[in-house]
């Protein structure tokens, strides 16, 4: 009876789909300075190469929280910030018009092509997406990230008055963006809340914090 019941199991593990891991930025090194912000990608998208549907068309992709087709594309390649729980996919923006979107759709090569819109509102600005996304779930530091980020400070300047230093941070709560600068409410393994200016993203656009999108 033990066997059989382990026997079914496995068979229903082959059987049931096994949903995509999550993909979230790690170190700084995922940055691209030509980024301008994410696209949420729709689940059957086509990518052209130019923004113009009587352009050459480079590839057709569709995904869901499972699979992504055709074989030789990537979860990992195509997106940035990937939940599969979610069904919530975002790419790298380079370039925008009205109505197109040019992305990054193989983030190891750096290659780009254009995607027409089909929403106009889930094109993000860097600033617009950890407004939205940071305020929500708050943010964590990306391994590579300067030291002095952890350096809370009472005004979005480098000049400004030093705080308190973020030791490891249990919680960092996004209050707002101020260009380079965030101000967060910050709770320390001490339990200590600390709040000030932090800086998210560094003078050359290399970004130091993401969104702990969940």
């Amino acid at each position: 009876m033990k066997k059989l019941i382990v026997f079914l199991v496995l068979l229903l593990g082959l059987i049931l789909p096994v949903n995509a891991a999550d993909i979230m930025p790690v170190n700084i090194e995922h940055n691209d300075l030509r980024t301008i912000g994410l696209y949420q990608v729709p689940k059957d998208i086509t990518l052209y190469e130019q923004p113009d549907e009587q352009s050459s068309i480079i590839n057709n992709i569709k995904w869901s929280a499972v699979d992504i087709f055709p074989e030789g594309v990537k979860f990992q390649d195509l997106f940035i910030v990937f939940i599969p729980a979610k069904e919530l996919g975002f790419a790298a923006v380079t370039d925008e018009t009205e109505d197109w979107v040019q992305i990054i759709h193989n983030n190891k090569t750096g290659e780009t092509a254009w995607i027409k819109k089909d929403d106009p509102y889930k094109f993000m600005s860097w600033v617009h997406f950890y407004n939205m996304y940071g305020r929500k779930y708050g943010l964590y530091i990306l391994k590579g990230a300067p030291e002095n980020v952890k350096n809370i400070k009472s005004a979005p300047d480098e000049s400004s008055q030093f705080i308190a230093e973020m030791n490891m941070p249990t919680k960092i709560k996004l209050n707002v963006i101020r260009g380079n600068w965030a101000l967060v409410s910050v709770l320390d393994l001490d339990r200590m809340p600390k709040t000030g200016y932090i800086r998210w993203r560094g003078d050359d656009g290399i970004h130091y914090l993401f969104p702990d999108i969940k």
